[in-house]
């Protein structure tokens, strides 16, 4: 099985985005550098709109990753509802 990451800045933007995708992908490991966030995962890495609307208290548009992210490795599955990173057999 492949490794997928995604990389965030650091900032109070990021945090309960980065807290909702460890909930939800158990099997992720965070990888915390200054300024930097990266998420590591075997197989697959999904982000779901609802888990970060709940830390955040607000409507959130998954297209608002982009604003804060760095870098990533996969194939990107993109709906209004969930972002997953997996590659491709």
């Amino acid at each position: 099985m492949s490794k997928v990451f995604i990389a965030f800045q650091l900032n109070d933007d990021t945090r309960s985005i980065i807290e909702a995708i460890l909930a939800d992908n158990p099997h992720a490991v965070l990888n915390e550098a200054p300024a930097m966030v990266k998420i590591d995962a075997e197989g697959s890495l999904t982000i779901h709109r609802s888990s970060i609307e709940a830390l955040l208290g607000r409507d959130f548009d998954l297209q608002e990753l982009h604003l804060n992210l760095i870098s990533l490795s996969g194939n990107i599955d993109e709906t209004d509802d969930e972002f997953t990173l997996a590659w491709a057999n």
